[in-house]
């Protein structure tokens, strides 16, 4: 068995070994572990292209010298790509055959090909896979906390259901005490968990698996759900305005046609309203109108982004007028991620209290009751 991320990239790695592809079948994505290239390797390959090719390296050498220093999983793309290149392809073509590549990174190495300044090109997008890592760590900070909150609420919920309760309920009955309906139906559940655990397991199993087979999907809920929640929208809606004037900063960079290098950012971008006004932003200049016209419409940015491009473009500056949002809207990404932590912190003591402090209530409230009786 051999498997590639594509057709055309196993019959390339068959053909090495002199052999010929005859049958291929598609694994889902969850079965393959053949794994896309991460930030911080397309970072890191980046960087070393900026720092070779900027001193005169050339282009074959340079890839060489970068498979030697970039994560052993990723070596032997890198080798494809040197092999390509050195056969005659361009950069852009190579990066578009070996896969792992997004649209955007593509049109920036074609446009730096037709520059000449592919070292420059590789340094902005070494910088925005870097940014884009600082983005992606602040977002795993920011739910990592309320995910072990989370898990240790539900360990302490179902000790207390399936040790504490029944024992608890047990003694209680043997006092001949007539127990409150919600401490019956709590202590009925406490019973009927431990004594069906084997069963319980196997369901909480089965969940785990179709959690993982569907992570795709409960993904795309996730995010649905999160870009409407009033805690976390602004927060999302400026991840996403970070990522798009980052991307166009180094699309700006690399010379590409402002209504190109719109279509490309946008494809970035999953924010449905920011992504939807983008879209009509570069029809309409495609159409023939004026960009400080039509981006005071774009009213998915707030109004002093708008009138900041507005004029950035009347001095025909717009580069540096993207990489200075790109970098305002990641400061901007730390103070809102902040304050969400801030605003989650008690929240979820709240939701502490509201899972195991009504399980305590269930069993504290009799055994309260039996004691004020006896004495």
């Amino acid at each position: 068995m051999a498997q590639a991320r594509s057709e055309r990239a196993l019959a390339e790695t068959l053909r090495k070994e002199r052999m010929v592809l005859l049958r291929t079948w598609k694994a889902p994505g969850w079965a393959t572990s053949v794994k896309e290239m991460s930030l911080k390797d397309h970072a890191g390959m980046n960087e070393q292209l900026t720092q070779l090719l900027s001193r005169g390296v050339p282009l074959v050498e340079a890839l060489e010298v970068t498979a030697s220093v970039i994560s052993r999983a990723n070596k032997p793309r890198v080798d494809r790509l040197q092999e390509l290149v050195s056969s005659g392809s361009s950069f852009a073509d190579a990066c578009r055959q070996v896969g792992s590549f997004d649209a955007v990174t593509i049109a920036v190495y074609r446009a730096a090909e037709k520059t000449g300044d592919l070292a420059g090109a590789a340094e902005q997008l070494a910088y925005d896979a870097r940014r884009r890592v600082r983005l992606g760590e602040k977002a795993k900070s920011l739910m990592i906390y309320p995910i072990i909150v989370l898990v240790i609420t539900l360990l302490a919920a179902s000790a207390l259901l399936t040790i504490v309760v029944p024992r608890i309920g047990e003694a209680l009955r043997g006092a001949q005490m007539e127990l409150p309906v919600y401490t019956q139906v709590v202590v009925g559940l406490g019973e009927f968990l431990r004594s069906n655990i084997l069963l319980v397991l196997a369901v909480a199993s089965g969940v785990v698996v179709a959690m993982i087979l569907g992570r795709d999907a409960i993904k795309l809920w996730a995010t649905r759900v999160v870009r409407r929640a009033p805690l976390f929208k602004d927060l999302v809606l400026a991840q996403e305005q970070a990522r798009f004037f980052s991307v166009m900063a180094a699309m700006s960079r690399a010379s590409i046609p402002l209504a190109d290098a719109l279509g490309t950012s946008s494809s970035a971008i999953g924010h449905p309203v920011l992504r939807k006004d983008l879209e009509r932003l570069r029809q309409d200049l495609i159409d023939g109108g004026v960009f400080r016209t039509l981006v005071e419409r774009v009213e998915a940015l707030p109004l002093a982004t708008r009138r900041l491009l507005i004029a950035a473009d009347q001095a025909g500056d717009l580069e540096t007028a993207f990489d200075a949002l790109a970098r305002d809207m990641a400061d901007e990404v730390d103070r809102k991620t902040e304050r969400a932590l801030a605003a989650l912190e008690p929240l979820l003591i709240v939701f502490m209290f509201v899972i195991v402090g009504s399980l305590l209530m269930a069993i504290m409230t009799p055994m309260l009751t039996l004691s004020g009786n006896a004495l």
